[in-house]
């Protein structure tokens, strides 16, 4: 009966990123009043996750250097060969490879089985990395902007270290000062999960309603070509991160550390350096890239019952 329960269970959990995503394009009217809730639900979702991992499981290592690497490298080789065909697309797909890792990324690694440490220590690497460099790249690619490079920097600093570093912060806090309670918080991290669904619900939402409100027919072409390179790199980047991954050893955190992207913060930068336009491409990988998760869950949801059928019958022939 219990393990019963237990697979309904997983298999509600299966189908609640995509109810998530559908439900932010129904309703994406609304979702506008919500999208202020994102910040505290990344805050909240990383608190619960960080929760499970010491300060010395933050190790750089060589695989990091490398999917780092490969990032840098192939957001730019993609911008060089597409920008003389169509440069707002150019813009829009480079941003989708070059953007970090998101804050989120750890939760949904964790769900299926990977490195939280390993992942979080990469998006704290490229965060920091994007941070620091990223300004002198997006005025050399960009069109525009009105900020010094200084300016720029402290901007995407303030938008991405206080979601990266405070949770960190509250969860060894919490673990030296409150330790009852801590241990509480590390016992319910199925918690994350759904905070991540609702935060998938508004965002989508959010997106939805920035498209409608700047939907042009005359820029559809190019539309349909950031939609369509957004697919394709998102694709891209989850193999090469899992093939990288997979000669370390785990090819889970390999392929959540490259595929999984800060699209909020791909969408400000591509708002502010480059076309406005071209922030539909890192607005459509969003869609891209949880629907990819959510067929990871899936997958992983089904051979844990198909094994814990297998436990079932088994116990009962004995």
């Amino acid at each position: 009966m219990h393990l019963k329960l237990a697979i309904k269970k997983e298999k509600i959990k299966t189908l609640m990123l995509p109810i998530a995503m559908i439900g932010g394009a129904v309703f994406y009217k609304w979702l506008g009043y919500l999208t202020f809730l994102s910040p505290f639900l990344i805050f909240m979702m990383l608190f619960i996750t960080y929760c499970k991992l010491e300060i010395r499981d933050f190790k750089p290592s060589k695989e990091h250097l490398i999917l780092l690497g490969v990032q840098i490298v192939l957001s730019l080789l993609i911008y060089f060969a597409m920008n003389g065909i169509e440069h707002t697309v150019a813009e829009g797909v480079f941003i989708c490879v070059f953007i970090p890792t998101a804050t989120a990324a750890p939760v949904i690694t964790s769900m299926l089985g990977g490195s939280i440490s390993f992942v979080a220590t990469y998006s704290l690497l490229c965060n920091a990395f994007v941070a620091l460099f990223g300004p002198f790249i997006f005025a050399a690619v960009g069109d525009n902007s009105d900020m010094t490079l200084l300016q720029s920097t402290l901007i995407i600093c303030k938008k991405v270290f206080p979601l990266l570093i405070l949770p960190l912060v509250a969860a060894m806090g919490l673990k030296y000062f409150v330790p009852r309670l801590h241990s509480k918080v590390v016992g319910h991290q199925q918690l994350s999960f759904y905070l991540w669904a609702v935060s998938l619900f508004i965002i989508v939402g959010s997106c939805v309603s920035f498209t409608i409100n700047n939907w042009n027919i005359n820029q559809l072409p190019a539309i349909l070509g950031m939609v369509a390179g957004a697919f394709v790199v998102c694709l891209l980047q989850f193999f090469l991160g899992r093939k990288i991954g997979a000669k370390f050893g785990d090819k889970i955190s390999g392929g959540q550390s490259l595929g999984q992207k800060n699209t909020v913060l791909a969408v400000w930068i591509a708002m502010t350096y480059m076309n406005p336009i071209s922030s539909l491409a890192p607005a459509s990988y969003i869609a891209w890239q949880n629907i990819v998760n959510s067929a990871q869950l899936i997958r992983k949801s089904k051979r844990h019952e198909k094994k814990k059928e297998e436990i079932e019958l088994t116990a009962t022939n004995h």
